[in-house]
């Protein structure tokens, strides 16, 4: 049996990966609404974080925008997958989807 997929909609949640460059400890995941953070190598050998968890339309904008006022700029921002409440995340899918 095949799972249907959930349809994206602006107020329901969807699992993100935020991409910005630099490193983020774990003491900003609750500034970014409990988002779980990884911090990884990026291609140049400088540091990117990857916030990844549930939002709704209106929170991820408001994320985007904290982001924004710390002069934050986005590396990528990808939805894993919509109309996921528990912020589970493939990140498989994700890279997958970003570099399409």
């Amino acid at each position: 049996m095949k799972k249907a997929k959930q349809k994206l909609t602006l107020d329901g949640p969807a699992t993100y990966q935020i991409k910005v460059p630099g490193e983020l400890d774990a003491r900003w995941s609750d500034w970014a609404g409990g988002m779980t953070l990884a911090v990884e190598s990026g291609g140049d050998g400088q540091p990117v974080t990857t916030l990844t968890g549930s939002l709704d339309q209106a929170a991820l904008q408001g994320l985007l925008r904290r982001l924004y006022s710390l002069g934050l700029p986005l590396v990528s921002v990808i939805c894993v997958e919509p109309g996921l409440e528990n912020g589970n995340c493939s990140c498989q899918n994700g890279e997958e989807r970003e570099k399409r």
